[in-house]
């Protein structure tokens, strides 16, 4: 009964959610990909698998399938005779994961409408599907398990936010909760949490981060001089690099960057909008604020030397952050300074740079507390406060040094989720009935 009534309502749906991806995808310039969208892959593209059994990963946006990516290299490493799919929703996501090495094919998910579920499936044939973080669909989970395929949620947490909306319609996610053959989630309190919402507790185990599991190393002065060589940024420049930043936060930094600035100071900034699209709207921002500005699209990287202090760089791209840090004196992690979450601090602590963070870190608050205990950071409450802490981290390099070796210490002593998940994969994947492909 809930399935009928759940496709019924689906069919209703399939308007709306069909004009919302439109003009989503119209007013950022990309395609809708409905034909993918709706079940159907070009021959050609699956013509990549080869003959071989397919492992699935599904990671909705950019920050899933970053934190995939130790879980990604170490099936690429253990299971080299199959084949690797990963599927996005998002425009940016699928940009980031098909620069992975390690995917063999790279699609958006398919909407949960039936016929566009059935034909997916038909079309890829997964050996096992692996649905990043917290992704709940009816249809597709239901049809899965009719497939005698199994589901594994990786690295599944629930934010504090969404804990009590989830518990309200427990009568709805119970249903496909009940089809995962395994979740492996980030910390108990979400192993808890995902039970109390109807998951089958027998299933659910913890698991850790596998956004621990990301390389880590203290980046070297010749790899900084090459990144800023490459971005035209000279090397006596302090940088400041401000990564996924949300509207209202711009404005914060440009206010600090300019009561930091003098003609001695030596500073620099990068931007780096959470959202790529966002970038005319910020560069209005800067330009009205009186500081010279350039977007990334538009550099000529073949010229070094071209910035000077108190300049921004304004990236409008994808997949630049971590080469960013890497060349960065300081490192603001954005969402932070204003009520959307935070974003992952463990990308900075993990080459070693010192990070500055807001209050608002719900959706990374383990890995808030994590920074908090090991001094990888400094926690800034207002924007008067992000002043001050830039103004000290200028001043003392012994300061820089110091959270960044944090950072690192912290990175190595919490690893592990990696090789937990993985345990678990090779206890569903199945290598004795392989699925293998014709086309």
């Amino acid at each position: 009964m809930f399935y009928l009534t759940y496709n019924i309502l689906s069919i209703f749906l399939l308007f709306p959610i069909i004009c919302y991806h439109l003009y989503r995808s119209v007013s950022r310039g990309r395609s809708p990909a409905f034909a993918e969208r709706f079940g159907y892959i070009h021959q050609g593209k699956l013509a990549k698998l080869g003959k071989r059994p397919v492992i699935w990963l599904h990671a909705v946006s950019v920050g899933e399938s970053l934190a995939a990516r130790p879980l990604l290299r170490a099936i690429r490493s253990r299971y080299p005779e199959h084949a690797i799919l990963i599927s996005n929703t998002t425009e940016t996501g699928r940009a980031i994961a098909s620069r992975f090495p390690e995917k063999d094919l790279c699609i958006y998910f398919p909407f949960d409408f039936l016929p566009a579920v059935h034909r997916a499936l038909d079309c890829i044939k997964p050996s096992l599907v692996i649905i990043m973080e917290t992704e709940i669909w009816p249809n597709f989970n239901r049809e899965a398990s009719k497939r005698g395929i199994p589901l594994m949620l990786a690295n599944g947490r629930i934010s504090d936010r969404s804990f009590n909306r989830y518990l309200r319609f427990r009568w709805f996610f119970r249903h496909p909760l009940q089809l995962f053959s395994a979740l492996c989630m980030q910390t108990e309190t979400d192993r808890e949490r995902i039970v109390a919402i109807g998951a089958a507790p027998e299933s659910t185990l913890t698991s850790g981060n596998l956004k621990y599991d990301i390389p880590y190393r203290q980046v070297g002065a010749d790899e900084i001089h090459t990144f800023r060589e490459q971005y035209g940024i000279p090397d006596n420049l302090t940088v400041i690099c401000a990564g996924s930043t949300h509207p209202g936060e711009e404005e914060y930094l440009l206010r600090a960057y300019h009561e930091l600035l003098s003609p001695t100071s030596g500073l620099f900034l990068v931007m780096v909008p959470r959202h790529p699209e966002r970038a005319g709207e910020v560069a209005e921002q800067i330009q009205r604020a009186g500081i010279r500005c350039r977007r990334r699209t538009q550099m000529n990287t073949q010229e070094g030397g071209v910035f000077r202090s108190g300049d921004v760089l304004l990236i409008d791209t994808v997949g630049e952050l971590m080469n960013l840090y890497a060349l960065s004196d300081i490192v603001y992690v954005g969402g932070s300074l204003v009520p959307t979450g935070g974003h992952n601090l463990l990308e900075p602590a993990s080459l070693g740079v010192p990070l500055i963070y807001g209050p608002y870190m719900t959706n990374f608050r383990e890995i808030a507390a994590l920074v908090a205990h090991y001094g990888a950071g400094i926690r800034v409450e207002t924007p008067e406060a992000l002043v001050e802490a830039i103004r000290i981290l200028i001043v003392s390099c012994d300061l820089r040094r110091v959270l960044g070796q944090n950072g690192l210490k912290m990175m190595r002593d919490a690893g592990g989720a990696t090789e937990r998940h993985m345990d678990v994969v090779a206890r569903h994947i199945n290598t004795s009935n392989l699925v293998l492909h014709e086309y």
